[in-house]
């Protein structure tokens, strides 16, 4: 590794305030349509097209209809963001530092090792969502006034009714879905970037 590629802390800890930043702001201002597409999904016929769920939600809840499930996913999607981008550039120093001070050898497996690492990254950071994109889909997909709104008494409820296993059921289709997208995200990136 050349002194340039050496990272400490203070760099992983920057990554993963980008992280937090770029995925919770992110995922929390597309909460609205994220209501209307989850409600779609899980209950067919419920709206006619998405104008419809936006229309419908503002008549029958107001403005703050809106907002059902912002907390846990601006909580979630920051805690994946930390994950992604902070464990994703400390293996990728793991990886290159297993290849030795081989620069060739470093060379070659470069895209492979974005790959591995990104796939790590995600592995860890979609532990870290699931709990909380568990409780936001409850939120957004339950009958309006059959499930509360609430964090903290919906973080309870689930607790109390299904234990941890009610926080991570959706972990291996989280896996499922974001491992690929993450690795090509990753990969993608570095190979623009180069």
């Amino acid at each position: 590794m050349s002194g340039s590629d050496v990272h400490d802390m203070s760099y992983y800890k920057k990554c993963m305030m980008g992280g937090i930043l770029s995925c919770g702001i992110t995922h929390a201002i597309v909460c609205p349509l994220d209501i209307v597409k989850c409600r779609m999904q899980a209950m067919p016929g419920m709206y006619s097209g998405v104008g419809d769920g936006f229309r419908q939600i503002m008549k029958t809840e107001g403005p703050m209809g809106f907002s059902c499930g912002f907390i846990p996913t601006w909580i979630g999607y920051s805690f994946q963001g930390f994950g992604k981008f902070g464990f994703y550039e400390m293996f990728k120093d793991v990886f290159r530092g297993a290849c030795g001070n081989d620069e060739k050898t470093i060379k070659k497996y470069q895209t492979l090792g974005f790959a591995v690492s990104s796939a790590c990254a995600e592995i860890i950071a979609d532990v870290f969502l699931c709990p909380w994109e568990a409780l936001k889909v409850k939120m957004q997909t339950s009958e309006p006034g059959t499930f509360t709104t609430s964090t903290i008494k919906g973080i309870n409820h689930i607790n109390a009714t299904e234990g941890m296993n009610g926080f991570y059921k959706g972990l291996q289709p989280l896996w499922a879905r974001q491992i690929p997208y993450t690795i090509v995200k990753f990969v993608a990136f570095e190979r623009i970037v180069q």
